[in-house]
């Protein structure tokens, strides 16, 4: 068997959230099949860190970013496959890329976000017409177009991409092991939500459901962002996230909720966060939009609330039950072993990239 020379183009190192989840789990299973892979994420660690930490961007920092990114595709001819995440060049057109990457070697992109509506939404006129059709074009010119999510695969078949595949976001189950439900030795429901800065806006939705529905026998917890000060006088904590202490924090909940707005950009997310719950063995409650109306099974793994009258039933009704909290939780646990692990989904993506020829 020949080995494939593979050039992997991740937006982020391992610190971005979709580039941990989309790409670098898969690295393992890849060499193993015998790819010789060669990782160049675009941004590094220090974009990140200023990201979450609501510094000002670091100007000499990205345009670094940029000219390394043009020094490696350059190269990229050499590969026999280009697996890019999202685009080349954020915020240059088409035409530039296409210098780069048209040819014989072959292209695989990946997207968990609907990353062209930065474009063809933007406030912008100039930007929406010299990028809007950005992502379009490169879903066009790829061998291959890997989403995760039917949204974002209606866009990629309406561009006219030649192959498209399904692979969710997953979690890897080594990491995600069995663990007491209810982490906490007090009596108290934990009802929580694990994000980042940039999406901890989300939460503002339910402002009066989490005020409405805390009583002396249960908190609110958030997991990766700060406090709102709306929620200053509430019980509601914030936890300090890590990546190693991720599936512990998660562990202390009893309930998982991911509260969204429903907008063309939200309807691009792959549902991580209600993946990482019932992983943990949680009942999930979201709002029905995008692939949450795919992943929530109303009544059995969880609820779906599209309503403040409808989020406060659920959190209430939860909150009271924990005997219901453990029988949805055992459900969403399942789906994930059967469709949201990387255990599962591993063998596919070996499958996809060893097909192209």
């Amino acid at each position: 068997m020949s080995v494939k020379h593979m050039l992997i183009l991740p937006r982020y190192t391992t610190k971005g959230p979709s580039s941990r989840i989309r790409i670098y789990p898969y690295l393992p299973y890849l060499r193993k099949a015998g790819f010789k892979c060669d990782v160049h994420p675009f941004f590094d660690d220090g974009y990140i860190n200023a990201l979450f930490m609501g510094k000002p961007k670091n100007i000499p920092s990205i345009l670094n970013s940029y000219f390394h990114r043009l020094s490696i595709a350059l190269k990229s001819k050499r590969y026999d496959l280009v697996w890019l995440q999202y685009e080349l060049l954020p915020w240059l057109p088409y035409w530039v890329e296409n210098i780069f990457l048209r040819g014989k070697t072959k292209l695989i992109i990946d997207y968990d976000d609907a990353v062209f509506h930065s474009y063809d939404r933007h406030r912008l006129s100039f930007i929406r017409g010299v990028l809007g059709n950005k992502i379009d074009r490169l879903m066009h010119s790829a061998e291959v177009v890997i989403v995760g999510n039917d949204y974002l695969a209606d866009r990629a078949y309406q561009a006219g991409s030649k192959q498209v595949e399904i692979i969710p976001s997953v979690v890897d189950l080594k990491r995600y092991q069995k663990k007491a439900q209810g982490g906490c030795e007090d009596e108290i429901v934990r009802i929580g939500w694990i994000g980042s800065p940039t999406t901890a806006k989300f939460l503002l939705t339910i402002e009066n459901v989490i005020k409405k529905t805390l009583n002396e026998k249960s908190k609110f917890i958030i997991i990766g962002a700060k406090l709102p000060a709306v929620f200053e006088r509430c019980s509601v904590e914030s936890w300090t996230w890590s990546l190693e202490a991720e599936t512990d924090l998660i562990h202390n909940l009893d309930i998982g909720v991911m509260p969204l707005v429903d907008t063309p950009f939200e309807r691009g997310k792959c549902g991580y966060k209600l993946i990482q719950y019932m992983a943990c063995w949680l009942p999930v409650i979201a709002s029905p939009v995008g692939i949450n109306k795919k992943i929530v099974r109303q009544g059995e793994n969880g609820f779906l609330a599209g309503n403040e009258h409808e989020w406060i039933e659920a959190i209430t009704t939860l909150q009271d039950d924990p005997l219901l909290r453990k029988e949805m939780g055992s459900k969403g646990r399942k789906m994930v072993e059967e469709k949201y692990a990387l255990q599962v989904n591993a063998p596919k993506i070996v499958n996809i990239l060893n097909q192209i020829k």
